[in-house]
């Protein structure tokens, strides 16, 4: 069976989607953007809803920008379809568990774009943790940071009201699904500081510094997510009882982020418990990401397989998470702003 699919903004996104599900065999019937390229190699439908009442189409892909990902997914599920959605995939959880309740009673698959869990450095890291052979986890220490420029003040991205947030939801995001599926828990404990000193846009936030903490395992994490990084960054550290796994650099299609180099060290019995000689190195040069991707949403529509990377649960779980972030930063400031008003009372 060839799968039907629309494609729901054709930029950047969703001509990668349409490129490695094509390549694996999916019929690409319709596509949709208010601002098209030069070139689109489909037909062109005059809305999105015209390709999600279309009885054509299978299954749709949204790549819009982020206000619109839960109204469209919510309308093709009803509509019956499949659905492959990027991320965020709304604003905030009560928002998700509005879509989980639709895509229960639909009965479709429903997947989103946390991409990040199919490059093969975050793939060999989470077997090295699962094999045990380093014992539990301690902490973890996340960095993700880009440079932007005067010109994203003009995209939707700095329109709260389009995107729901800054870097956190827009990029930071990534990083905090990576904690929850290396660690396999959630964090119930957070402490965090948002802020947007540089750019100064309202609601869209620059930087955000967080700890969080599983109060159950004592599992600890500290995590940057910042847009003044000026000069691309991808840090992940997992260090464990008995040794540590560090994943620098990330394979993107602008290389801004270097190559993706693996190195983990057991422990010695002698301080310092590992050198750098220890270390065991792997570089991933390559990006298959995208492809592994394709091949699971099209695995799950056709063959009935589980939606292991990508599932609304855990997009539930990381909007939670992202939720408790702006909140208790939002309490925190002011707590700290009433607590100066009794002083100078």
């Amino acid at each position: 069976m060839s799968l039907k699919v629309g494609i729901i903004g054709f930029g950047k996104m969703g001509r990668i989607r349409s490129e490695t599900l094509a390549a694996r065999g999916a019929q690409i019937v319709r596509v949709f953007d208010i601002h098209y390229p030069d070139v689109v190699p489909y037909p062109k439908a005059p809305s999105w809803q015209d390709i999600v009442q279309d009885d054509a189409i299978d299954a749709v892909v949204i790549s819009m920008p982020n206000r619109f990902n839960m109204a469209i997914a919510t309308a093709a599920l009803k509509a019956g379809k499949h659905v492959l959605c990027e991320k965020p995939p709304c604003f905030n959880a009560a928002e998700m568990e509005q879509i989980i309740e639709v895509e229960k009673r639909c009965d479709k698959v429903l997947m989103y774009g946390f991409n990040h869990r199919h490059h093969q450095s975050v793939i060999k890291l989470k077997e090295l943790v699962s094999s045990q052979r380093f014992g539990r986890i301690l902490w973890m220490r996340g960095r993700y940071g880009k440079s932007v420029d005067k010109s994203y003040l003009s995209t939707w991205r700095a329109d709260p009201a389009m995107a729901g947030g800054g870097i956190l939801i827009d990029q930071g995001i990534h990083m905090l699904d990576l904690f929850q599926y290396i660690a396999e828990c959630e964090f119930d404990e957070v402490h965090a500081m948002v802020s947007n000193m540089y750019w100064k846009m309202p609601g869209i936030e620059d930087n955000v510094f967080a700890l969080l903490r599983n109060s159950r395992s004592g599992l600890s994490v500290s995590f940057h997510s910042t847009m003044t990084q000026w000069r691309h960054l991808f840090s992940l550290e997992v260090f464990l009882e008995r040794g540590y796994i560090v994943l620098n650099g990330l394979k993107t299609s602008s290389n801004s982020y270097g190559e993706e180099e693996l190195t983990w060290a057991k422990n010695r019995s002698v301080a310092p418990a590992a050198t750098w000689e220890d270390e065991e190195r792997m570089v991933f040069s390559t990006d298959s990401s995208w492809d592994s991707e394709a091949e699971m949403f099209l695995r799950s529509v056709l063959d009935g397989a589980p939606v292991e990377y990508g599932s609304s649960l855990q997009a539930l779980q990381v909007m939670r998470l992202i939720d408790t972030i702006y909140e208790v930063d939002r309490h925190q400031s002011t707590t700290v702003y009433d607590d100066l008003l009794t002083i100078e009372s």
